[in-house]
């Protein structure tokens, strides 16, 4: 297998995809070594996968004024290269495609010129858009690059999808995975059961995306009756921008839910660490405030590890929510366990000298 197929082999398995922030300078540019410095974490902490240009990115690096889109394309692309050189590993590379189809079926175009394996398609700013024409944007993409369906969440900006509109989206050629983010047990089992249902079943793996119900999405086995037969269907990996904090032990927590998911039973000790999970997602995601503070949140973690220089985002306005400082210092308490501070610690001067 050439590299693009090992790499698409991984995604079908299943593996731990970080959703990766933007590094930005005191004057709100880009910060190439901050953002190399980070990929260099996540890639140590032993991810599959890298996903980019997504929302924990930041859409408005597509703005003209701003112009981003195409540079952390490149940079990330090219680190990976360089530890995919150095280690004989192969990472995914997903690269997050929006806006109309115009906009995505050229986002996809430069997402292949950069090596990337799949595009992450988001449905984000296109509700004025009917099912029938997002399917048929999906399938213009889909004919560029291999392509993660979407799913999300309302609150930034998404919309709720009918079944229907998943059964054709598991009948397109070339959707390899469905990310579900609707923050919903209803929609997301409307998403698991149109894959389990597809004549395209084995050539779609599910992602969670579900920061609010992460460890119980990947311990879960969903089954379903078809033609008298019970067809079964699971979450086999994560792309989630909470991943893109505390992502050593998010690995080890993959690793642990993929040994227990098909066990006779799941212990308790694995139940609360899947509330515990969700307690610290809330304080990193600001859903207090309506997930106002979601991606500064992710920034102030990064910036407590030595990761990351500010809690910039691209819009001066968008930082953290009153009190949520106060909340991501309450989960660290709460939680020792859960942080890879250590870890981090321990490494970062190597990773640094590698840039």
């Amino acid at each position: 297998m050439n590299r693009h197929e090992k790499a698409l082999a991984i995604l079908k398995q299943g593996t731990v995809i970080p959703a990766t922030p933007l590094a930005l300078d005191e004057n709100r540019k880009l910060d190439k070594d901050g953002l190399r410095l980070l990929m260099n974490y996540y890639l140590n902490c032993g991810v599959g996968g890298i996903a980019t240009a997504v929302h924990t990115t930041q859409f408005a690096i597509r703005r003209p004024d701003i112009a981003l889109f195409e540079p952390v394309l490149k940079t990330v692309s090219e680190q990976i290269d360089s530890f995919e050189k150095k280690t004989g590993k192969t990472i995914v590379k997903v690269a997050g495609v929006c806006g109309p189809v115009e906009q995505a079926v050229e986002e996809a175009h430069i997402a292949a010129k950069y090596g990337y394996d799949a595009v992450l398609l988001s449905p984000g700013g296109l509700n004025h858009l009917s099912e029938d024409e997002l399917v048929a944007r999906t399938q213009q993409v889909a004919k560029i690059m291999p392509v993660i369906g979407f799913y999300l969440q309302t609150a930034v900006g998404g919309r709720v999808f009918s079944y229907n509109y998943w059964e054709r989206v598991c009948a397109t050629e070339n959707v390899v995975a469905i990310k579900c983010a609707s923050f919903n047990r209803y929609t997301t089992l409307d998403v698991v059961r149109a894959a389990a249902m597809s004549e395209r079943c084995d050539e779609i793996t599910l992602y969670t995306g579900n920061d609010d119900n992460i460890l119980i999405d990947l311990l879960t086995r969903y089954k379903f009756e078809k033609d008298g037969k019970i067809v079964e269907k699971a979450f086999d990996g994560g792309l989630l921008g909470h991943w893109s904090v505390w992502t050593k032990k998010a690995v080890e927590i993959f690793e642990m839910a993929k040994a227990e998911k098909y066990k006779d039973s799941i212990s308790p000790e694995l139940l609360s660490l899947a509330a515990s999970i969700t307690d610290t997602n809330s304080a990193f995601f600001d859903t207090a405030n309506g997930f106002k503070g979601c991606i500064a949140g992710l920034h102030k973690v990064l910036l407590r590890q030595g990761l990351m220089k500010n809690i910039y985002c691209l819009d001066p306005d968008e930082t953290l929510s009153p009190g949520q400082a106060e909340q991501i210092d309450r989960v660290y308490r709460m939680y020792p366990d859960l942080n890879d501070d250590e870890f981090i610690r321990q490494n970062i001067d190597s990773w640094k000298e590698e840039l």
